[in-house]
């Protein structure tokens, strides 16, 4: 399956009407001064990213409508889509955002996860502007905010001396797999050494991956998996092969099936169903790093299928604390085709 013209709609649409959506809202800010309360408006402090429940994942819906202009160009929400890019994605609304970031309270705001998805929405403006004209001026006004970001991640993944191994937003591996397509798209040389530095340096010596620990009841990643997807990135074919084998020595075990989702009107546990797309991307992305005969490709490529079946139908239509974020994950399992 792939992103086509009616799932792509179907994005689209939930997209536009979470973005546009300012309550609820769950608001992340660190007071350090005393009474702030401008700071409970995220709408003016946050004027391009204040809907979807939170900035990262406001952040990542952007995406998911740059990503469904660039894959189907004519897809009936595209003048909408352009129309809401054109009031988000500009110089005035964006230095309030940079202004933000820079500030004493943002300093650690969203690190790692919103940093890195906002690389990702650039890397995607980047692909976009190939095709699409409007996307060059759009990619302009996001890039001071993604440059700031980009050397702030470089900075703190080459001076931490351990990775962060959990299930949730800040997993260094996934902000790493993010963080090199921001850096190959774009060409910051800098954060592609200091990714590939980290992950050799973080995951390189791991052997026996400890799958029976997976899932957490909140986990929407999986550590494992994240892992071994940022490993192909620092390692060529035959070392990743190598490395794969000795960290998976008993196969995927408990990877292989889909988490069981018991209540996906909570927000921790609704957690679980962008864990079975998320692994459905990672999956997929691990399998083709393998050698063609490699005798574990069909494993993962029939994991991945298995996950993608299980998040995909609560993407779109389901209670808000899911989807005001699945389809984008659910766009990144569906792969970079349309």
């Amino acid at each position: 399956m792939s992103l086509d013209a009616s799932v792509a709609s179907a994005f689209a649409r939930v997209a536009l009407a979470n973005v546009s959506r300012p309550f609820p809202h769950k608001l992340d800010h660190l007071m350090v001064s005393g009474p702030e309360p401008w700071a409970v408006d995220h709408a003016a402090v946050h004027p391009a990213f204040f809907g979807s429940y939170d900035w990262h994942s406001a952040v990542h819906m952007h995406w998911l409508l740059v990503r469904v202009l660039r894959l189907q160009p004519q897809v009936a929400e595209a003048a909408e889509i352009a129309a809401l890019l054109d009031t988000r994605l500009i110089e005035p609304v964006m230095s309030v955002e940079l202004r933000y970031l820079q500030s004493p309270a943002g300093r650690t705001f969203e690190r790692p996860y919103g940093w890195a998805w906002l690389l990702e929405l650039r890397a995607e403006l980047k692909r976009l502007s190939g095709s699409d004209a409007r996307a060059v001026a759009w990619a302009a006004a996001v890039d001071p905010l993604a440059r700031e970001l980009a050397m702030r991640l470089a900075s703190l993944i080459a001076t931490a001396a351990y990775a962060i191994r959990a299930g949730t937003h800040a997993n260094t591996a996934f902000a790493c797999l993010l963080a090199h397509d921001y850096a190959t798209v774009c060409h910051d040389a800098a954060l592609a050494h200091a990714v590939h530095a980290a992950i050799g340096r973080w995951y390189g010596e791991d052997r026996d991956a400890p799958t029976a620990y997976e899932p957490s009841l909140t986990d929407f990643l999986s550590p494992c998996l994240a892992e071994a997807a940022a490993m192909r990135l620092a390692a060529g074919t035959g070392a990743f092969a190598a490395w794969h084998d000795d960290f998976f020595t008993a196969g995927l075990g408990p990877l292989a099936a889909p988490p069981i989702v018991g209540d996906r009107h909570d927000p921790q546990n609704a957690h679980l169903d962008g864990l079975s797309l998320s692994r459905a991307w990672m999956l997929t992305r691990i399998a083709e790093a393998l050698p063609a005969g490699h005798a574990r490709r069909q494993e993962l490529q029939e994991a991945a299928t298995r996950h993608l079946a299980a998040g995909l139908p609560w993407t779109v239509g389901g209670d808000y604390v899911g989807e005001h974020w699945l389809a984008s994950f659910a766009a990144l399992a569906l792969g970079d085709v349309p």
